[in-house]
């Protein structure tokens, strides 16, 4: 019995096109399409955009100056949850931060690592606060607040916000490179 290669390439090609064209058509319109609809349906979101791999869903959100993050995370987490089910959620704010914003961020850091690895949250604005003023940078804006899963940080200075999501829940540390 002679095997004929033509027919059987073209049918190995229509099974791997119907089969992949399947499995992106699922992906995009099942799961991806849905998580970036919850993340837009909250007014203060301008952009979403989903990266769904087999363990979680990377979440990457644009919002406007006035928006509380918090409440967007939540209402996320609540209107998602059929969507994610057990996936680990990552959501990343990409609004263009300043200079400014990002000198300051640097000088905060220290203090709230350190406040988030004794697990004393309530510090978290005295440290914001204390950076303003060593810093005399009185136009620049802090808020923090905080969830069972995250504290979440938003700086301003009237013209540009950054926002940090910080999970609660720190991520183990394996063995360090050079010990």
């Amino acid at each position: 019995m002679k095997i004929r290669v033509k027919p059987l390439i073209l049918t190995l090609v229509g099974s791997m096109a119907v089969l992949f064209g399947g499995w992106f058509f699922y992906q995009n319109v099942a799961v991806q399409s849905p998580v970036e609809k919850v993340a837009k349906e909250v007014s203060t979101v301008s952009d979403a955009k989903a990266n769904i791999t087999r363990n979680d869903v990377q979440l990457v959100i644009q919002v406007q100056p006035d928006a509380n993050l918090r409440e967007i995370v939540q209402h996320i987490y609540q209107s998602g949850n059929k969507v994610i089910g057990d996936k680990k959620l990552n959501i990343t704010v990409s609004n263009p931060s300043s200079p400014l914003l990002d000198d300051w961020w640097s000088h905060a850091l220290f203090g709230v690592a350190q406040a988030m690895e004794n697990k004393q949250y309530s510090e978290i604005p005295q440290v914001l606060e204390k950076t303003s003023k060593s810093l005399n940078l009185t136009q620049v804006h802090t808020s923090a607040e905080m969830d069972e899963r995250n504290v979440y940080v938003t700086i301003t200075d009237g013209k540009a916000s950054k926002y940090v999501i910080l999970p609660r829940k720190g991520e183990p540390v394996g063995v360090w490179p050079n010990a």
